[in-house]
């Protein structure tokens, strides 16, 4: 897929990847972290294959992050990770079976902090006041 066709000119992909079974990109719902410099970064989930679906959020809106491999995951080196933000839309995100989820879960967190530092954004900004 061109990344630059589909997101615009500039546009990078950091990381992709499939929702796996038994550790197999066997589906057809597709992650992407993509990251166009000067205008924004963002992760996409793209579900479906003759009507898609997709979701994005932007990276320096993720206030959370968790994760959970079960014990086929951990045969198989796939995991879930669960985004929560302050986005409107979408305040959970989640990454169903990824590969190598400790790595992506670390390259994420630390694309969220950059992209905090770099926007001037202090994590008590996230805090919804109910009331």
């Amino acid at each position: 897929m061109d990344v630059q066709k589909q997101y615009g000119d500039g546009a990078e992909l950091v990381w992709e990847d499939r929702k796996r079974f038994c550790g197999l990109p066997l589906s057809f719902t597709r992650y992407q972290l993509v990251r166009k410099p000067g205008a924004w970064f963002k992760i996409f989930s793209n579900v479906g294959l003759l009507f898609s679906s997709i979701d994005e959020v932007n990276i320096y809106r993720v206030c959370d992050i968790d994760f959970h491999q079960s014990l086929f995951g951990k045969i198989f080196n796939t995991g879930v990770i669960t985004l929560y933000s302050n986005d409107e839309t979408k305040p959970t995100f989640v990454l169903k079976n990824v590969k190598n989820p400790y790595r992506v879960r670390d390259m994420i967190s630390t694309y969220v902090e950059e992209q905090r530092k770099l926007y001037g954004i202090k994590l008590t900004e996230f805090h919804r006041h109910d009331g």
